[in-house]
């Protein structure tokens, strides 16, 4: 494949997760397994990931543990490891999970404001919503709400915070020692915002930060997520096995998008891809073979099972996977839990054995797994990317560090060398690395309201 540079870039992230993406990551016998509870370790990470000058590095949530011991949890709150990362990084993007239906608006958008600031500009919030029974118990409910009502609350939700974000405007800190005036209140609003869930009056305990707001990232596929996404998002994480189902994702988000008024370039889709990278193609599949060969079946299930929402205990590992398992979710566009939808395809389209579905989920969750060689890799990145079905990618190396240095140091020259990717930032921020324009405060040149009474 050749390609000419022009305008349009790959925009790469690096998802990072303890020793690799990999489930069985942590046994192989050059993992991290021991380290991945020193920040020393995520900090090496983020600085090798910079210096390949990719986009962010993205850290995925959840505030439970996973209820198993065949596989590492997560040892780090994400902001506060990302605040971290910001110390010994200059360029590189920090996006981070939160949940709209465990935190208060308030508290979010705090701690959110000041990884932002702190970082110089390189913030993101990827917004979830969190389905976990298990999450809800942490925070002393009986339950999560369901599917709609969280997205309900999550609308309200990021309503606020934009509010919260918005209500000083970018010339209020004014630092006037000869007048006293230290902040000009004309510039700093009262919210006032009552909304179905959340009632919330600011104004902001502090100035708008470096990018205005954090970048805002989605991650659901359901249909309420892709609705939200196309009103609120400037990023897409999403999951997808084929270029078709991507390309259709892709499609259905970007018209969306431009239905609400909204310029679809402004709505950066990028899927999950988790290279095998290897100096012939036989190598790789070995590779992914031995990955696979240290699996713990009763995990994989266990996982499998919350997805599929059914037990699947009665089957043998090497009995077909039945499709009526997942009720015809495979239907890309009309759909209710997206990672369900992603692994019914699977099911729907290859009838893969119990074990070979494990092992199909067992190295990205759904997300697409490829294993070749570094020229092989990017012909895959470029074929999506030139074949309107991504803006770039969420990668995720199957064994940090050795997987992400395979990448970085063998795929990114060669799209480089193609014109699909930067050679050096040519920002600071992570909405510059996106393309990303810095939004204005939707409070400026109206009338200040009481603030301070």
């Amino acid at each position: 494949m050749s390609h000419q540079p022009d305008e349009r870039q790959l925009s790469l992230n690096a998802f990072l997760h303890d020793t690799g993406h990999h489930e069985a990551s942590w046994r192989h016998p050059e993992s991290g397994a021991e380290r991945i509870g020193d920040i020393a370790w995520f900090q090496d990470i983020a600085r090798k990931v910079e210096a390949a000058k990719l986009d962010a590095v993205f850290l995925a949530d959840g505030p439970a543990w996973w209820g198993t011991g065949h596989r590492p949890s997560n040892n780090f709150e994400p902001i506060t490891l990302l605040t971290a990362l910001a110390t010994v990084t200059e360029r590189i993007g920090l996006i981070s999970t939160a949940s709209t239906t465990f935190y208060e608006p308030f508290n979010l958008a705090r701690l959110f404001a000041s990884l932002d600031r702190i970082s110089g500009g390189r913030a993101g919030w990827n917004i979830v919503t969190t389905f976990s029974e298990d999450a809800a118990y942490n925070f002393g409910l009986d339950g999560v709400p369901s599917h709609e009502e969280r997205y309900a609350r999550a609308q309200d939700f990021i309503d606020v915070v934009t509010k919260l974000w918005d209500s000083w405007e970018d010339d209020a800190l004014v630092v006037d020692r000869e007048s006293g005036d230290y902040v000009d209140t004309s510039k700093v609003h009262a919210i006032d915002h009552v909304g179905p869930y959340l009632k919330v009056r600011g104004p902001f305990s502090a100035p708008r930060t470096p990018q205005g707001r954090p970048v805002y990232v989605q991650a659901g596929s359901s249909n309420e997520g892709r609705a939200f996404a196309a009103r609120n998002a400037e990023a897409i994480f999403t999951a997808h096995q084929t270029i078709e189902d991507a390309r259709a994702f892709y499609d259905d988000i970007k018209s969306k998008a431009r239905a609400l008024g909204r310029n679809p370039d402004h709505v950066k889709v990028r899927p999950g891809i988790s290279p095998f990278i290897a100096d012939t193609t036989a190598e790789a599949e070995e590779l992914s073979q031995y990955f696979n060969r240290l699996t713990v079946p009763a995990y994989g299930l266990t996982q499998l099972e919350k997805m599929a929402g059914t037990s699947l205990r009665h089957l043998e590992l090497d009995e077909r996977v039945p499709v009526e398992v997942f009720g015809g979710a495979g239907n890309v566009l009309d759909n209710n839990r997206s990672r369900r939808q992603v692994v019914a395809n699977i099911v729907e389209r290859d009838r893969p054995t119990l074990r070979e579905l494990l092992h199909r989920l067992a190295g990205g969750r759904g997300h697409n797994v490829v294993a070749g060689t570094p020229v092989q890799v990017a012909d895959t990145i470029q074929e999506w990317f030139e074949g309107g079905a991504a803006d770039g990618f969420n990668v995720m190396p199957p064994l940090y560090p050795q997987l992400l240095d395979a990448f970085t140091g063998q795929v990114v020259p060669i799209l480089q060398d193609r014109g699909l990717f930067r050679t050096e930032y040519a920002g600071t921020t992570l909405r510059e690395h996106y393309g990303l324009p810095r939004p204005d405060s939707q409070y400026a040149d109206e009338p200040a309201l009481a603030v301070g009474t």
